[in-house]
């Protein structure tokens, strides 16, 4: 029955909370239009209300209470489609968020490659989400009981409270380290076609609270201990993996690399030894053994609703390049231990993450095989994380990375000054040369 005036003056009497004005007002975009007038009346700028940052025309009933709070708009992205790939026999074509002109047509040539050398072929070779608990013992002595029981005895009991809070977490094992009298408890679970990670930290809190009962005098300093290890760069992933690891391969015959890729089976085995394995251990990398995976992977992160903050480990790769075929072919593959991923929940939920995971083939629970959904968008983003790499790859090799970024990754001149002369004016790539950094 209130006026947008009436309404901001009670949140500014604290009668409404701003969070709280959709709960209010009962109208998603209502409460946007007075939250984005609240914000430009008490800012020195004011230009919200008038800004060019959309609100209108959105579904918002998948939003609150589960991807975002406070809302003031929606940030459209461009989605492009790189492929067709083929992957483990399917064709596909794989969707890519991202502002940066040239990623899209670089993948799609790496995609054209290895459609051209048969398809690329992937193995899953663990799926396991993890938390680390740290906790806090008496003494050095109490801290290796608990590590003495949770090694031992205890795994089962612990395994059974984990799993009463979920029809799918499955508690794989323990992993317990100490640092004085902190015990660090590594839980790797597998979780269907979920991320996984509220489902595993519900799980962990009831292991948790059954560990105390065993042992009164621990104490949980935090359920997150950082040596799960989530959103930063960690050795423990890299060897251990976290979500879904997979390796992904394929043989590109030599013609191929020559007419499409514009170089040779050598000279991409000799940069990818000498950038990629030899740059990155003089960098002292932790799984940074790549060109650019963290690219490709975040632009498929950001079109099938995952969370792109966990770029961080996910794409953690090693891209090896070797002759095959008596040296007459090449063989690529990317090894990637921590893609974390989900088809249900957080953002796959919003309507437009949902068509691209449906583009692939895989959006929701798979109901027949729980997490097989999960599985192969990690089968898809290795692969296409693995087309990433060629193709920038054999830019570098051939010298067209300037060029390629001149073209695709800048505003179009109005146009050229009179005094330029025409040779003077860098050379558009065909496609076959566009790529990405």
């Amino acid at each position: 029955m209130l006026n947008d005036d009436e309404v901001i003056l009670l949140v500014n009497a604290g009668v409404i909370p701003a969070y709280a004005l959709e709960k209010h007002l009962r109208d998603n975009i209502r409460a946007i239009k007075v939250r984005r007038a609240l914000i430009s009346r008490a800012s020195s700028t004011g230009t919200l209300e008038t800004s060019q940052l959309p609100y209108h025309h959105y579904d918002y009933s998948k939003v609150h209470g589960q991807c975002c709070e406070n809302v003031i708009g929606i940030m459209p992205i461009p989605v492009g489609v790189a492929g067709p790939i083929r992957i483990d026999g399917e064709l596909l074509h794989v969707p890519m968020a991202t502002t940066e002109g040239a990623l899209v047509a670089s993948t799609s040539r790496g995609c054209k490659a290895i459609l051209l050398g048969g398809g690329a072929s992937t193995v899953l070779t663990n799926d396991g989400m993890t938390r680390g608990p740290c906790l806090q013992m008496p003494s050095v002595v109490r801290a290796g009981a608990l590590k003495a029981w949770l090694d031992g005895d205890g795994l089962e009991q612990v395994r059974e409270a984990f799993q009463s809070t979920s029809r799918f977490a499955k508690l794989q094992h323990l992993k317990v380290a100490i640092a004085g009298r902190l015990v660090f408890v590594r839980f790797t679970t597998f979780t269907g076609d979920a991320m996984g990670m509220n489902m595993i930290s519900k799980g962990c809190e009831q292991a948790l609270r059954f560990i105390q009962s065993k042992f009164p005098d621990c104490q949980v300093v935090s359920v997150s201990g950082n040596y799960c290890t989530d959103k930063k760069p960690a050795a423990i992933n890299w060897i251990e993996g976290r979500g879904k690891s997979v390796v992904a391969e394929a043989v590109i015959p030599g013609d191929t690399v020559r007419k499409v890729l514009k170089t040779t089976v050598d000279d991409l085995c000799q940069l990818n030894l000498r950038k990629n394995l030899v740059g990155s251990a003089m960098a002292g990398s932790i799984g940074g053994f790549n060109a650019h995976a963290a690219n490709t992977l975040t632009a498929i992160y950001l079109a099938t609703g995952q969370d792109p903050a966990q770029n961080v480990e996910s794409s953690m790769c090693i891209t090896l390049m070797e002759p095959a075929n008596d040296g007459r072919d090449l063989r690529i593959s990317c090894s990637m231990p921590c893609i974390e991923v989900g088809t249900i929940g957080g953002g796959t939920v919003l309507p437009p993450q949902a068509a691209c995971l449906e583009m692939l083939g895989c959006r929701g629970p798979n109901r027949e095989t729980p997490g097989a959904n999960a599985q192969k968008l990690a089968r898809v983003i290795c692969a296409a994380v693995m087309a990433g790499e060629l193709s920038l790859c054999s830019a570098l090799a051939t010298g067209d990375l300037v060029r390629s970024h001149i073209a695709l990754n800048r505003a179009a001149p109005t146009a050229t000054p009179t005094n330029t002369p025409v040779s003077n004016v860098t050379p558009q790539p065909s496609s076959s040369n566009m790529r990405a950094d």
